[in-house]
């Protein structure tokens, strides 16, 4: 071993002890917050649900313009107009983005009308709710093109010009089912563990990039319409999360540069006991929850 390579063997333990410390701190204390009041925010699936909330909440945090993807007009022209309303300027594109070429052409259209996108929140999803033998094939498809290959479109699409500018932020609205999986929905389960895979990755390869970073959301259970009827067996101790929490935790985490967030904080610790729990122990608290029969009630939108 030659003296560099001894060298950074020696130092790289001081290294961790140092973030480790540097990030304790930072819980402790206030840190600084980045300033939207001059970002354009694009967000999928932006016109209901956690989405919608997101719209509404960037607005309220100061910036300068929130852009609406989605597939429904009617929700997008809803959501504009309350967003409008508040003196944000907002507009709304229809845009599938399971669709990579409808992807590059509204992208493309975005930044004509609108403007240089300086964050991305790819939020849009879907949920088939069925195991996997009573699942329809193209229904299977569809979870997986757009929870996860519409991030690598939308990603590719806007990426490239916030590298230019050393300005920008791609968010993903996950969820701890990317890490935890559950019966019953099998197609959502497996989308968001490639999206996690695919953020982890790419919140890694960006680190040399200055003025860019990336946010990954994993919630609990959220009260919208996506999972309506969905129902755990204590729902006193894991009650769903508020969309309207998610929301204005998401957009603090992006102001914060945060790389990952569990909603609650408590789901830290399902990631602990996953890594060293034997799966008989880990199929008892399955039974335990009720996330073992919770889709059985499931009724959300598709």
């Amino acid at each position: 071993m030659d003296l560099k390579c001894f060298g950074s063997a020696v130092l790289f333990p001081i290294q961790i002890v140092y973030y480790i410390l540097k990030a304790s701190v930072c819980l402790l204390l206030p840190s600084r917050r980045r300033d939207l009041s001059g970002e354009v925010v694009l967000i999928t699936g932006g016109g209901r649900g956690i989405g919608r909330h997101l719209a509404k909440e960037f607005a309220k945090q100061g910036a300068k313009k929130v852009i609406l993807w989605g597939r429904t007009e009617k929700c997008l022209k809803q959501t504009c107009e309350e967003i409008s309303l508040t003196g944000t300027e907002c507009h709304y594109f229809i845009c599938d983005v399971a669709n990579r070429e409808e992807v590059y052409q509204q992208a493309k259209v975005v930044r004509e009308k609108v403007g240089d996108v300086t964050i991305l929140v790819n939020n849009a999803a879907v949920v088939h709710g069925k195991a996997l033998m009573d699942s329809d094939d193209d229904a299977l498809l569809k979870s997986q093109h757009i929870n996860t290959l519409g991030q690598f479109w939308t990603t590719k699409a806007f990426l490239p010009r916030m590298l230019e500018l050393r300005n920008g932020h791609v968010v993903c609205i996950n969820s701890i089912l990317s890490l935890s999986s559950i019966p019953g929905a099998i197609d959502y389960c497996t989308s968001k563990a490639a999206s996690y895979a695919f953020m982890e990755s790419l919140t890694l390869g960006l680190l040399d990039c200055p003025g860019v970073g990336c946010t990954t959301v994993l919630p609990f259970h959220t009260n919208t319409e996506m999972f309506q009827g969905m129902r755990v067996r204590f729902p006193q101790l894991f009650p769903p999360l508020n969309p309207e929490m998610v929301a204005q935790k998401t957009v603090d985490a992006v102001r914060s540069n945060t790389a990952f967030v569990y909603l609650p904080w408590t789901m830290h610790a399902l990631v602990i006991l996953k890594s060293f729990l034997p799966q008989f122990a880990l199929e008892e608290i399955h039974k335990f929850s009720g996330s073992y029969t919770c889709m059985n009630t499931f009724k959300g939108r598709t």
